[in-house]
């Protein structure tokens, strides 16, 4: 590649993984969505908040992805996996919310592993890019589902307050 300057093997292997998990996570929240999309289920505020999560990780993952073209990597899509996720409806929305309290903490983790490797590899750029583009709105994630979450543990079961909560959501 005529661009590649400064763009270690192992920068690019180890983007090419992270590149792999943001597309993980959108596929479960796909999933979540599909979830809350079904008709014995059907509750529309979740479909879209989920639906937007897969897309936000979607858009990561292109972004990654534009990322390793323009320092002269090639992008390898290999080893995708589907999460199975099985929600009970007694607790189904409080559960829906601690998975994706773990997906974001594990691609955040992920993510600062990998700004780790660019250190590692003497490579500035890409660690700021990582700072820039992704590290601050991985912590905002986190810190909005934890406060959904601590929200309807605080409803102790109180379908109506949940209800109430989850129609709040954006």
């Amino acid at each position: 590649m005529k661009c590649r300057q400064n763009w270690s093997s192992t920068c690019e292997l180890e983007l090419n993984k992270q590149i792999i998990r943001e597309y993980e996570a959108s596929l479960a929240y796909h999933v979540l969505a599909n979830y809350f999309n079904r008709d014995d289920v059907g509750i529309k505020k979740l479909v879209k908040f989920y639906n937007k999560a897969s897309m936000e990780e979607r858009e990561h993952a292109n972004k990654l992805m534009e990322y390793q073209n323009m320092r002269g990597g090639i992008v390898e899509l290999n080893d995708l996996k589907i999460t199975k996720i099985k929600l009970e409806k007694c607790n189904d929305i409080l559960e829906s919310l601690k998975i994706a309290l773990q997906l974001e903490k594990s691609i955040n983790g992920k993510l600062l592993e990998l700004h780790q490797v660019a250190d590692e590899q003497n490579d500035p750029q890409f660690a700021d890019y990582l700072e820039g583009e992704f590290l601050n709105e991985q912590v905002e994630s986190i810190s909005e589902i934890s406060k959904s979450i601590s929200m309807i543990e605080r409803f102790d079961g109180d379908q109506h307050a949940i209800w109430n909560f989850i129609e709040r959501m954006d």
